[in-house]
């Protein structure tokens, strides 16, 4: 899908508030209201828009920590990446799961109330079948956390 300067008008509004109305964001694009909510189905069947969230400050949630775990297998045969991902889904403190190349395996963002809390999740990991390692980084501060991806790279622009 070719996205043109309308489009990503779109979706950079929508980014920053995913709430706006039809009526809302037709105004600030320029368009007719049915013009645009066409757009945004088009955008939304093409997996462009890939669903509308609202993001909890993991702070005021009791969650303030971030540790970045770096967990590696016994084994990286497909039923042994497939057995560890089906598992770590269930491990809801686990925001981020990413399957890496290098040194280990997977690199997960999980988050805590404190070091204790951490404790409790460290032992359920390392409790995983098939984990045969993992190491803890614990973030001090968060300085960059962006949810808007860039616009001006998007296919077609």
């Amino acid at each position: 899908m070719t996205l043109d300067k309308i489009d990503r008008a779109i979706l950079a509004l929508l980014q920053q508030n995913g709430r706006l109305s039809n009526v809302q964001l037709a105004d600030q694009v320029g368009l007719s209201e049915s013009a645009c909510l066409r757009r945004v189905k088009v955008l939304e069947e093409s997996g462009i828009i890939d669903r509308y969230v609202m993001l909890v400050n993991q702070g005021a949630i009791g969650k303030p920590g971030n540790v970045f775990v770096r967990v590696t297998l016994d084994g990286q045969q497909r039923e042994k990446l497939a057995a560890f991902e089906a598992q770590i889904a269930g491990v809801e403190e686990v925001m981020e799961c990413h399957l890496m190349s290098g040194d280990f395996d997977y690199l997960l963002r999980v988050i805590t109330r404190d070091n204790n809390d951490y404790m409790r999740i460290h032992n359920r990991l390392t409790s995983l079948e098939g984990v045969m390692r993992v190491q803890s980084s614990f973030a001090l501060r968060t300085v960059l956390h962006k949810t808007e991806l860039p616009l001006d790279t998007l296919k077609g622009t």
